[in-house]
């Protein structure tokens, strides 16, 4: 079982040194004016991406989630392909965010409460290679943070177990065919969504209430 982890203790890690993201271009439809603003993206792998997905894409700051497979060695692979462990990928998400919003130090909080990052290609009866914990950084500082977080969670001993988790460069990433975005949203009421997704989902609006975006379904 998880300790609880101490909020705070990210403080202990540099926060001045990030790199610049890159810039998209989002339009305002009631003004008709585009508004630049500055995002960046990360790679996470904690379990079923109909989970992940559904965590993140409610966090204020995030602009977009995209589930997918990556970090193999086949190129556009499919889920069945995946599943029977004939790629090397994992099952992925990518986020999109504003760093001026919610910092990576933060989505990295959320990471580590939202999955058990101690055990080996498993994620509770999900078992496999493409449920393995992973996040797959693109760029040095976003290593260096993960690294470090990695390292203090291990010595706090905030888990009764080693973290698993791997910290590797950025090397691919195939969006998922359509009717696994969005998924939890589109099939609330669906056996694995109502069952599996939907008590995790109602404990994390608990533990991070003021990390929400105002509106969400």
């Amino acid at each position: 079982m998880q300790k609880l982890i101490i909020y705070g203790f990210i403080t202990l890690f540099v926060f001045s040194f990030y790199l610049k993201p890159k810039s998209t271009i989002i339009e305002n439809n009631m003004s008709n004016t585009a508004t630049q603003i500055v995002t960046d993206s990360v790679y996470f792998g904690g379990g079923c991406f109909w989970c992940t997905e559904a965590f993140f894409q409610r966090l204020e700051g995030v602009v977009s989630v995209t589930s997918g497979y990556g970090g193999g060695f086949v190129e556009n692979p499919t889920y069945k392909e995946v599943c029977n462990f004939n790629t090397g990928h994992a099952e992925l998400i990518k986020i999109v965010y504003n760093p001026s919003i919610i910092s990576f130090d933060e989505l990295l909080e959320v990471f580590w409460k939202t999955h058990d990052p101690t055990t080996l290609n498993r994620q509770g009866a999900d078992v496999g290679t493409q449920y393995r914990s992973v996040i797959f950084y693109t760029n040095n500082n976003q290593k260096q943070i993960a690294e470090n977080y990695k390292t203090t969670l291990n010595k706090s001993k905030v888990f009764e177990k080693p973290i698993v988790t791997t910290i590797e460069a950025f090397k691919n990433f195939y969006p998922a065919e359509n009717y696994h975005q969005n998924y939890y949203n589109n099939n609330p009421n669906q056996g694995y969504c109502s069952f599996v997704i939907q008590p995790k989902l109602e404990k994390f609006k608990k533990v991070f209430k003021n990390k929400l975006k105002k509106k969400t379904d």
